[in-house]
């Protein structure tokens, strides 16, 4: 017995010495062109502290109480989210199903029968008489050991596959958390300016109204400035005014619907109240470009991608290779039932199967080629989303710069438009003008207040916008091992043409 044992360890040592091949080509990230600075941010800029900077509860530094309360939630009971976590919970298990491949399967079987036959005795055995019938009974208790040891690591690929794939999972579980996240403070920040238009629109209704009361009554006492059809002209501003007012309704309740269903919770559910407040403009810093590639969960994920694809070329190219199976089985064996443990009831085998794939007419050739495909295809889906997170964010910067510039001179627009009413009117009670001037005058302001409500939309959208393209405070750092879950998350891995500092 202690020979076989012998034997058997002696094959196992041989097939994990084996299995320290691995074919195959190993990850190294491609390099991207990083620039030193983002055009936006133009000029020498000195090396600042970021404390500042978005960190995970990014939305507190709008100051919105509605913000603050529902942003938590999004992690929770947002579906979309709710989805990516189940993938990357799957991405996990089949870690662990790759894992299991590296090691030997044991089993156990047992067996039992029962039967009955006819027994002769001495006497009558010449004739073939039938004196009486046996009972016997026979059992076996046996344990086997499979193994197929990773000579070339192909295991041990998928496992790096796997590993990589559920590092992808958990960068775009993290980045559809992060777009949920944005989604929700956008749609509650077009919900505040709703509620700012109707404020506003209601102040128009309310100095329409005045208008054409003032009007009614010149046209009341016979003044010749307010003829009937400077009423006819006030009633319809009025009537135009109060149906936009009805109107705005409309998107207000789109808006608190979206929020609601952002959160999880049915429409109906959710009451959000009518708030004029308003969301304060923070200022985000940008840094440097080259800290996208660790910010950005979409491109981790897409890196992550480019490494699980080129595991696959590894678990390709290992098919070239031929496999080698170990088996061995021990146990007793007796007939009938009784002395089955005795020693002398001891069965065993040991056995080894080879294999070896001769002619598949191109096969394997195509497996790797369609495999160093899929890596090219990783890589330029990497570099391009590098490429596109360096856009949104120059498009961010460009649209802020240029807002602000936009909201300066609207608010002068706005001031001077009120002026230009309140002159108007005093003019046309005095009987200067006619009821026109009025009427542009009115018309123009409120184009100008409206205006200034949707490039300050704008602006707070931007900002939502800047955020989350910068990664809402999310760091490459936060991805976790598969094979070590319970150590903490890993540093971040070396960027490509890192810029640390800005000069």
């Amino acid at each position: 017995m202690i020979t076989h044992t012998v034997r058997l360890l002696a094959l196992v040592a041989l097939g994990a010495a084996l299995s320290g091949c691995l074919v195959g080509p190993d990850y190294h990230r491609p390099a991207v062109p990083v620039p030193a600075r983002y055009t936006e941010l133009r000029g020498w800029t000195a090396a600042a502290p970021q404390d500042a900077a978005p960190k995970g509860t990014w939305w507190t530094a709008f100051h919105d109480p509605l913000i603050d309360e529902l942003e938590p939630r999004v992690a929770v009971s947002n579906l979309t989210v709710r989805q990516d976590y189940a993938n990357y919970q799957e991405a996990l298990a089949e870690v662990k199903v790759a894992r299991s491949q590296l090691f030997p399967t044991l089993g156990l079987t047992t067996s039992f029968t029962r039967s009955e036959g006819a027994a002769q005795s001495a006497a009558a055995a010449g004739t073939g008489a039938t004196r009486a019938s046996r009972v016997s009974n026979a059992a076996s208790l046996e344990g086997t050991a499979g193994w197929s040891p990773d000579l070339w690591g192909q295991v041990r690929r998928l496992i790096e596959e796997n590993a990589a794939t559920a590092e992808a999972d958990q960068a775009l579980l993290a980045n559809a958390t992060l777009s949920e996240q944005t989604l929700l403070a956008t749609t509650i920040i077009e919900l505040r300016l709703t509620d700012a238009g109707i404020d506003l629109q209601q102040r128009t209704v309310t100095a329409y109204r005045d208008a054409l009361r003032v009007t009614e009554e010149q046209g009341g006492a016979g003044i010749t400035a307010a003829p009937p059809s400077a009423v006819i002209t006030a009633r319809v501003a009025l009537e135009t005014a109060q149906a936009n007012l009805i109107g705005l309704g409309v998107a207000r309740a789109q808006y608190a619907h979206a929020v609601a269903v952002l959160v999880g919770e049915n429409p109906e559910d959710l009451v959000v109240p009518h708030s004029t407040l308003m969301p304060v403009l923070p200022l985000v810093p940008a840094g440097v470009p080259s800290t996208l590639l660790e910010r950005r969960p979409d491109i981790a994920a897409a890196e992550r991608t480019m490494a699980a694809e080129n595991a696959t070329i590894g678990i390709a190219v290992a098919a070239y290779y031929p496999t080698l199976s170990l088996s061995a089985a021990g146990g007793l064996s007796q007939s009938p039932l009784d002395g089955l443990l005795h020693a002398a009831n001891r069965v065993w085998s040991l056995g080894a199967t080879g294999a070896e794939t001769v002619l598949d007419f191109g096969e394997r050739h195509a497996e790797v080629a369609a495999a160093r495909a899929a890596y090219d295809g990783a890589v330029a889906s990497y570099r391009n989303t590098v490429l596109s997170a360096f856009e949104d964010v120059e498009n961010d910067l460009a649209g802020l710069r240029i807002l602000a510039q936009q909201a300066q001179a609207l608010d002068v627009a706005v001031r001077d438009a009120v002026r230009g009413t309140q002159i108007a009117l005093a003019e046309f009670q005095a009987g200067t003008v006619d009821y026109t001037t009025v009427a542009a005058a009115q018309e123009v302001q409120l184009s100008d207040e409206q205006s200034a409500l949707s490039v300050e939309e704008s602006r707070l959208v931007d900002a939502v916008a800047l955020i989350g393209d910068l990664g809402g405070g999310w760091s490459q750092r936060e991805l976790r091992d598969p094979l070590h879950a319970a150590d903490p998350p890993r540093a971040g891995r070396a960027v490509a043409d890192p810029a640390t500092t800005s000069p």
